[in-house]
């Protein structure tokens, strides 16, 4: 009778290790599967980064991330962007590429920093940093569906000569298809997200850190295959696209700005629209302005909201409803030109 019962004990601790042992040869199995699937993944993207003109290398790369993520380790990365004028190579120490075993499908990618950009076989002209650098690519090559980029800490330089381009606390870019498929008229929207960013090479304007909110849907490409945007802001023009901004909130200060507008492209490139603003604090930001080009104004202002008019409020705040207006890419609040925007190509 022990021994019978002994002998079952047995059985069940030998069948117990059996299911443990194809439980592990299972998950082992999918594993590598879901390594290959996540590895087809990022070959195909880089396949279609190649056909846009952007050329990645690895130093050298490791994998890993067994048993529930697959991981690629490139060390000594770099990057060359043919498609820019003149080409452009980017370098930066490391960049580890992840996904889960059950989102092989889903790619995010962390960056080890500094990044160096400068002309192919001259030295790098610009610096930048941050304290974490992230991307995540959701979809495949041929149907991409969203893709983001996350920044902490962010600055960027020019090494030579030395001088501070941007930086931020943090910033946010999150790009999805909206409507429409990678093949046939896709609509795309584009999210910024910033904190405290500034750009002191864009003028005395752009030293003051902006917070921003800003949500922009664009309509007119042909389709979404690999090519550089240039070429597709290109697109947009002659099918006589839009770019909407569908809402934003801009601060500086204690100027705050909200507002939705359409802005279309000419055959130069440049913007032409109108954002109709709603503004709280504008004097404030008028006599700044003021300030900053003083040489050019030849005045200050000084502006009351009662001399405006309007029973508009903003954030709880009074404020005044005017349009930002874009005509050829210069900016212009009334008479007061605020910046200009380059070429789209």
């Amino acid at each position: 009778m022990a021994l019978t019962s002994a002998h079952r004990r047995n059985r069940r601790y030998l069948i117990l290790l059996l299911l443990v042992l194809l439980v592990a040869g299972g998950w082992t199995a999918f594993w590598y599967y879901a390594q290959q699937k996540a590895q087809a993944t990022l070959d195909g993207w880089q396949a279609r980064e190649a056909k846009a003109g952007r050329l990645y290398a690895c130093g050298s790369q490791s994998l890993g991330g067994f048993p529930f993520r697959f991981e690629l380790q490139c060390d000594g990365a770099s990057a060359t962007i043919s498609s820019a004028n003149p080409p452009l190579e980017l370098k930066t120490p490391g960049i580890l590429v992840a996904a889960q075993v059950y989102q092989p499908t889903l790619l995010i990618s962390e960056f080890t920093g500094p990044l160096t950009v400068g002309e192919t076989g001259q030295p790098p002209n610009i610096v930048a940093s941050w304290k974490l650098a992230q991307s995540s690519l959701r979809g495949l090559p041929g149907a991409p569906e969203r893709v983001s980029l996350v920044f902490d800490d962010p600055a960027i330089n020019r090494a030579n000569p030395a001088e501070p381009i941007l930086q931020a606390k943090h910033i946010e870019i999150h790009g999805r298809m909206l409507e429409g498929s990678a093949n046939d008229r896709p609509v795309i929207e584009i999210a910024l997200r910033s904190e405290k960013l500034s750009a002191p090479v864009a003028g005395a304007m752009a030293v003051v850190p902006i917070d921003a909110e800003i949500d922009v849907v664009l309509r007119g490409l042909k389709d979404f295959s690999p090519k550089p945007w240039p070429q597709r802001f290109r697109e947009i023009q002659q099918a006589g696209g839009t770019i909407e901004i569908r809402s934003a909130r801009v601060q500086q200060g204690d100027t705050v700005a909200v507002g939705s507008g359409t802005a279309t492209i000419n055959e130069h490139g440049k913007l032409d629209g109108q954002i109709n603003l709603t503004v709280a604090g504008l004097e404030a930001f008028i006599n700044q302005v003021a300030a900053a080009n003083k040489q050019k104004l030849g005045f200050s202002v000084s502006i009351g909201l009662g001399l405006l008019g309007g029973n508009a409020k903003v954030e709880g705040r009074r404020a005044i409803a005017m349009p930002l207006r874009v005509s050829d890419g210069v900016m212009l609040l009334g008479p007061i030109k605020l910046g200009e925007i380059p070429a789209l190509f």
